[in-house]
C-alpha cells in the first residue's frame, strides 16, 4: 500500500494539516475491506478524493469505478440510472439498459449527495447493501452484485432522520466508517500552499507571467473564511490570474474579489446549519446590524458636533451632514441661534466608543433653539409625515423618497407618533 506522501502526489493534494492528514490515513486503512463509508464535509472541501483513494488502494482497484451524483438526477429517473431498466419498462424505454450497480459489478461506486436520494430509492439501495440484490425497473427478476460503496454527504444526517428525509436504518448501514474532511477555513496553514500552486497552473494554462503576492495580500487570504472552501479558492485563483494585467497582488486588489469578512457572519463556523436558507437569513441579519452600529457610531459623532458647535465639525461629519441635507433636499439649517449651557466644565469629547459608555455616570448639557430654529429631530418627523401625505400612506414608497428602509420608516412613525 502507499505511503501518505505518495497518495497526495498522486492525487495532486496539497497540505500537510492534520484534520487532512487523518481523513487521508482512515481512508488508506479501511481501504483493503469491504467495509461502506461514509464521507462527511461541507460543498467544495475534495470529498471526491476519499473514494478515489480508497479504491485504489483495494483489491478493486483493477474493476470499474463509478462516481454518481445523486443530487444531479431527477426523482422520476434515479430508479433507472442506478439500477437499469427493463425495454418497455416507461414511455421512452425502448431498450433493456444496464444500471450503475450492475455495470460496478466487482468494482466501487461513489454516490456523491447521498442524502438527496428520495425514499423510495433508499429502500432499494438498502437493499443492496444488505444483501448485494437488486431489481430492474419494469423486471420481476431479481439480479446480484458485489459493490463496494462509498457515499458523502454535505448535509447533517441525524437532522436529516430527524425531519423524515433519510432512513435510519440506510444510515448506519452506510456509516460503518465515517471520514470527515475539514473545511478549508479550518486548515490556515495550507491556504497560502493552495493558492500559489493554483495562480502557478493557471498562468501556466494561460501562458501568463506567474502571480506575486504581497504579504499583506496573502495574510487576508489566509485568514479570509472561504464559505465555498477549495472550490471558491480556485475560482478565485483563476480569475485573478486572468483578469489582473500587474502580476503584484496587492492587499487592495484583493479585496476587490474577495468580500470585507466583517460582513461575513461569525456562523461560517464547524457547525455550520445545513439549512442554506437559514445560513443566508442569518448572513442577511448580521451584515444589517453591522451596517446600523456604523450608522449609529456616524450620527452620535455628527449630533455631539452640532452640539458643541457648528464651526468644529469634523471633515468627515460636515460630509456627512452635506450629503444629508443633499439627499433630502432641505435647506442647510441656521446654527446661528445655538446656545450651549454647560452643566459643568465638559469632562470628554465625542464618544468613540458608545458600546461600553455608562451614561448614569456623567452629566450633559442643556441646549435650547430659538423658536424659528427648527431641531434635526423636528425635520424628520416634518419629512417624514410630507411623505406619508405625498404617498397617501404607502409605506414603501415613502420609505423609497426618503432614502431609508421600510423598517426604519415604521420604527421613526412610532417614535414620533405618526400612526393614524
Amino acid at each position: 500500500m502507499d505511503n501518505l506522501t505518495t497518495i497526495k502526489q498522486r492525487f495532486s493534494i496539497i497540505g500537510n494539516d492534520a484534520g487532512l492528514n487523518r481523513a487521508l490515513e482512515k481512508a488508506m486503512q479501511v481501504a483493503p475491506t469491504d467495509i461502506s463509508v461514509l464521507v462527511s464535509g461541507e460543498s467544495g472541501v475534495g470529498k471526491e478524493f476519499i473514494p478515489k483513494i480508497i479504491h485504489s488502494q483495494s483489491a478493486r482497484k483493477h474493476n470499474n469505478y463509478i462516481a454518481v451524483n445523486c443530487g444531479a438526477i431527477p426523482e422520476g429517473t434515479i430508479d433507472s440510472e442506478l439500477f437499469g431498466h427493463e425495454k418497455g419498462a416507461f414511455t421512452g424505454a425502448t431498450a433493456t439498459r444496464k444500471g450503475y450497480f450492475e455495470v460496478a459489478d466487482k468494482g466501487t461506486i461513489f454516490l456523491d449527495e447521498v442524502g438527496e436520494l428520495p425514499l423510495p430509492t433508499q429502500v432499494r439501495l438498502l437493499r443492496v447493501l444488505e444483501s448485494g440484490e437488486f431489481m430492474k425497473v419494469g423486471s420481476s427478476d431479481i439480479q446480484k452484485t458485489d459493490v463496494r460503496v462509498v457515499a458523502a454527504t454535505n448535509v447533517k444526517m441525524t437532522e436529516a432522520i430527524e425531519k423524515g428525509k433519510f432512513r435510519e436504518d440506510l444510515y448506519y448501514r452506510l456509516n460503518t466508517v465515517q471520514i470527515d474532511v475539514p473545511a478549508l477555513r479550518e486548515r490556515k496553514n495550507d491556504i497560502p500552499l493552495l493558492v500559489r500552486k493554483f495562480a502557478s497552473d493557471f498562468a501556466s494554462k494561460y501562458r501568463m507571467p506567474p502571480l506575486e503576492f504581497t504579504s499583506e495580500a496573502m495574510q487576508y487570504i489566509t485568514t479570509y473564511p472561504w464559505p465555498g472552501n477549495i472550490r471558491q479558492l480556485r475560482n478565485f485563483a483563476e480569475e485573478i490570474s486572468v483578469v489582473e494585467k500587474d502580476r503584484t497582488i496587492t492587499f487592495e486588489k484583493i479585496q476587490t474579489y474577495l468580500p470585507n469578512q466583517n460582513t461575513m457572519p461569525a456562523l461560517i463556523s464547524k457547525e455550520k446549519s445545513g439549512g442554506t436558507g437559514d445560513h443566508l437569513e442569518r448572513e442577511i441579519l448580521f451584515k444589517f446590524l453591522l451596517e446600523m452600529k456604523q450608522d449609529l457610531n456616524d450620527l452620535r459623532s455628527l449630533t455631539l458636533d452640532l452640539i458643541h458647535n457648528k464651526e468644529n465639525i469634523s471633515t468627515g461629519n460636515q460630509d456627512l451632514l452635506n450629503r444629508v441635507i443633499r439627499e433630502n433636499n432641505t435647506a442647510e439649517p441656521d446654527f446661528s441661534s445655538l446656545k450651549i449651557y454647560p452643566k459643568e466644565e465638559p469632562k470628554t469629547s465625542i464618544i468613540q466608543d458608545y458600546d461600553s459608555y455608562n451614561y448614569d455616570d456623567h452629566e450633559f448639557e442643556e441646549v435650547s433653539y430659538d423658536a424659528e430654529s427648527l431641531s434635526l429631530q423636528e425635520q424628520e418627523k416634518e419629512m417624514i409625515r410630507k411623505a406619508l401625505e405625498k404617498y397617501k400612506g404607502k409605506r414603501k414608497a415613502a420609505a423609497d423618497e426618503l432614502g431609508i428602509s421600510e423598517r426604519t420608516l415604521y420604527r421613526k412613525i412610532k417614535q414620533y407618533d405618526l400612526i393614524g
